[in-house]
């Protein structure tokens, strides 16, 4: 594909205009935020790193390139089960809804504006809930956008909407949020190349502090996000 394609849809597809929901969820900081363990720019640059580098960023991101790779090479079979363990691989029942709400919206809008045979079998074989990596692995491999600017992106995204959260919760500046993105932009792009790298097979989370947050969050008293 020309690269400007593959550009052009990736912006669309991981942008916050694409219709996920993605504004809706904190993926655990708003108790993070509550508790005193974020509280400023600096707190906050190091949670979203853990979050990128040994937390959902990385398994997440493990589970688009192996479904990248599958659809890539028809293997419907590898498929099937990324996207069983992608069903699983999750900490907390909140995190567990953000991942299969966000990749149902995302399957539900590629197949009317990119539609693709394999996107409409998926949808039906799974009642049209897929962990959101792997529905963007699949989208872009079968509209031949390249993986490693994939996952890059899809990382950014990630951390790109917990900036958002933070600037609303903790309360920062929009100005200290883009200076969290800049300071994040050399280890996103070390995770994406160690993700690329590593086999789905040796890929885990350890931050267990953000699933604690998470599962506390399931019961905090007053909240403006699903998880």
């Amino acid at each position: 594909m020309n690269i400007d394609a593959a550009l052009y849809r990736l912006m669309t597809w991981l942008s916050p205009s694409y219709p996920l929901g993605a504004f809706s969820y904190s993926h655990g900081l708003e108790y993070a935020v509550e508790a005193g363990f974020v509280h400023d720019r600096a707190s906050f640059s190091d949670w979203i790193a853990s979050a990128v580098t040994a937390g959902a960023g990385r398994s997440d991101g493990a589970l688009l390139a192996a479904a990248w790779r599958a659809a890539s090479e028809a293997d419907r079979a590898t498929l099937e089960t990324i996207v069983e363990l992608a069903g699983a691989w999750r900490g907390t029942a909140e995190t567990a809804l953000e991942s299969r709400a966000q990749g149902a919206a995302f399957l539900a809008t590629t197949r009317a504006a990119w539609p693709h045979p394999l996107l409409d079998a998926l949808a039906l074989l799974h009642r049209g809930e897929i962990a959101l990596p792997v529905t963007v692995g699949v989208a872009a491999a079968l509209h031949g956008v390249p993986l490693q600017a994939t996952i890059t992106s899809f990382l950014h995204a990630f951390a790109a909407n917990l900036v958002s959260a933070g600037i609303r919760l903790i309360p920062l500046g929009q100005t200290d949020g883009q200076r969290i993105i800049a300071t994040l932009e050399p280890v996103i792009l070390a995770a994406s190349e160690n993700i690329r790298a590593t086999p789905l097979d040796q890929v885990g989370t350890a931050t267990p502090m953000l699933d604690w947050c998470s599962m506390r969050h399931e019961t905090q008293y007053t909240r403006l996000f699903r998880s």
